[in-house]
């Protein structure tokens, strides 16, 4: 079968793996570095040029889109989807769960437990944030990533003062409750197909409240209680993914999913649990493509 991997990382860890992992299944399996594509449509058909080669023998892609390429990566894999190549995540399921505020709204309509959380821009500043009491806030922007764009406001003049910034400088962010009792841990579950194929848990470093491995968090490989992987299996559902890593919190009311990611880094958590999780995503790309 002929696959290629959207990155323009070659030499990333995540798209090593799963070079690696199609070649030992004896795909045709390549690196297409999207900057480099070319997208058209003639005669009512959609084309798309490598550089000058046209692309035309792809059964498969498997995208690792980037944040700060988000609207041309999904614009890339939709293409590719209008020539009847699958991709293990679509190209609206990776907008939606870029956009926190929307992945939100998709969770809640599913009836998936997420934390209370708030639209920025709000009527009334000082309103909203006395429905969230005394307690310290987190404030995200709608698209960031490994941990950026999110504050922690401790109290209610500080969480006054970064909306108002954020405000007047036309950022997108949303207002949420900040679930002390998860003592800045969260869970990563990586779903392929249907199933929690590893999962571990992050802790983040002292004097920090986040716990991405970016950010020199430490991680431990553990197994999901059957509520946690229920919720990580709903949420992979609700965003309609094949492939997702999903991030849990552990509350005092229980598991509420903090985040969806459609690209999951593959380094922290193969290497933490022994799992070869780029061995399962070819293995979806097989069921499907058979």
């Amino acid at each position: 079968m002929n696959i290629a991997i959207l990155s323009r990382g070659e030499t990333l860890y995540s798209t090593r793996s799963l070079l690696k992992a199609g070649m030992a299944r004896n795909h045709a399996i390549e690196v297409l570095d999207s900057s480099l594509c070319t997208l058209g449509i003639e005669n009512g058909k959609p084309i798309l040029h490598y550089g000058d080669e046209l692309v035309d023998d792809l059964q498969a892609v498997i995208p690792r889109v980037g944040a700060s390429n988000t609207y041309f990566g999904a614009s890339l894999v939709r293409h590719f989807q209008a020539m009847n190549v699958f991709s293990v995540v679509s190209a609206e399921a990776i907008l939606q769960s870029r956009n926190k505020w929307t992945s939100f709204q998709i969770l809640a309509a599913a009836g998936i437990p997420v934390p209370k959380t708030v639209l920025g821009n709000v009527y009334d500043v000082e309103t909203t944030l006395r429905t969230f009491g005394n307690n310290p806030i987190i404030i995200k922007v709608l698209q960031g990533t490994h941990g950026a764009g999110v504050i922690l406001a401790e109290t209610y003049q500080s969480a006054l003062s970064t909306i108002e910034t954020l405000n007047a400088s036309k950022v997108r962010f949303v207002i949420q409750e900040y679930i002390a009792e998860s003592k800045g841990a969260d869970l990563r579950a990586i779903v392929v197909d249907g199933v929690v194929v590893a999962s571990m848990k992050r802790q983040s470093r002292e004097g920090d409240f986040r716990s991405n491995l970016h950010r020199g968090g430490s991680s431990e490989s553990i197994e999901l209680t059957s509520q946690e992987t229920r919720v990580a299996l709903y949420a992979a559902r609700a965003l309609r993914m094949g492939v997702c890593g999903v991030d849990i919190l552990q509350s005092k009311d229980g598991p509420v999913v903090l985040e969806v990611n459609s690209t999951p880094g593959l380094e922290g958590i193969e290497t933490i649990t022994g799992i070869n999780i780029a061995k399962s995503i070819i293995g979806y790309i097989e069921r499907n493509k058979r």
